[in-house]
């Protein structure tokens, strides 16, 4: 009898050593920038989750923290003081994939658990949510365009925030694949950090200078005040890729009229909630791969009216990850 007590007692112990509770853990989101609809609805899934999964007693906190700056350095002094605070993992959109290496490298050996998405980093500790940019986004776009485009011509690219994994990613997608289309070329590049009015303004800038325009490449947030650019300055409207947000595409619904007919493409910005699950998963206890993939969410124009129909004004398309569904993409990035 009171040997299969202890057996018992053993097999229990093994159980809770296993299987780790994440419910006196804390997470916090490093965010960088906060100025687009994108970044906008990117926190607020983080918090729509972040809150009932503290409701739940799933995690202890899960609070967020955005600098006032752009930079890098403001950020990598963000995750100190993060460190500092105590949070057990810290879930990173970062300005720079290396020059936050030092302080994340600080984070990991702290203990901390480091989960980067959208904007990545290369420091080897931290765990990655993997989207494949440069194929299905840079790459997927010049495929869209020469589908729409067959005779080629002249492309605008509308670059985003200048030194982000994202914006070189992309960027490495496009060049790859234009170099498959020599009737497409594109004749400028201009950044407009993923924000409306910064891109009217740099698209207005060149626009003058520029031969005619038959398609922009751009890398979402900017499809409407590139539009606009175009038609305060009198010119052809070009075949103009977009990126998910509600006035972009309820432009493209306003234009269907004239036969016109674009693609739409963007991380959604509930990625966020995906690289809380994987923070969580790691605190409590679950074997992850250093990489977790994801895709994009893409808008072809007979789904226009459904996506339209549930993107708040001012924001932007959105998909929000429960914690099964993590569960099972962790599994299958473990095959």
């Amino acid at each position: 009898m009171r040997t299969a007590l202890l057996a018992s007692l053993f097999v229990a112990s093994l159980a809770s050593t296993a299987l780790a509770d994440s419910s006196g853990k804390k997470i916090a989101l490093s965010n960088n920038y906060a100025g687009n609809s994108w970044r906008q609805a990117m926190l607020g899934s983080w918090k729509k989750v972040g809150q009932q999964a503290v409701a739940d007693k799933i995690v202890a906190a899960a609070d967020a923290f955005t600098t006032a700056d752009k930079d890098a350095p403001s950020q990598a002094a963000q995750v100190q003081n993060l460190i500092l605070q105590g949070y057990d993992a810290i879930v990173i959109d970062a300005a720079s994939p290396d020059a936050l290496n030092g302080s994340i490298k600080q984070a990991c050996d702290a203990g901390i658990v480091v989960v980067a998405f959208d904007g990545l980093v290369t420091e080897p500790c931290a765990y990655k949510v993997t989207i494949d940019l440069a194929n299905v986004y840079g790459a997927e776009e010049i495929r869209q365009i020469a589908k729409r485009l067959p005779n080629g011509g002249n492309l605008l690219y509308v670059r985003g925030l200048a030194g982000t994994s994202i914006d070189a990613d992309i960027t490495k997608g496009v060049e790859a694949e234009i170099a498959k289309h020599p009737n497409l070329k594109i004749v400028a590049s201009v950044n407009g950090d993923w924000d409306e009015t910064t891109a009217q303004k740099a698209v207005a800038t060149v626009l003058p200078s520029l031969p005619t325009i038959a398609g922009v490449v751009d890398q979402g947030g900017d499809g409407y005040g590139t539009a606009q650019a175009f038609k305060a300055a009198g010119k052809p409207m070009p075949l103009i890729m977009l990126g998910n947000r509600q006035d972009e595409l309820a432009w493209w619904k306003s234009m269907i009229p004239s036969g016109y007919n674009t693609w739409s493409g963007s991380e959604a910005p509930g990625m966020s909630t995906f690289a809380f699950w994987v923070a969580q998963q790691i605190l409590d206890g679950k074997k992850v791969p250093k990489e977790v993939p994801m895709n994009i969410l893409t808008i072809e124009q007979p789904d226009l009216d459904k996506y339209l129909a549930s993107t708040p004004v001012g924001g932007v398309a959105n998909a929000e990850y429960t914690q099964d569904e993590v569960v099972k993409a962790i599994a299958a990035a473990s095959k």
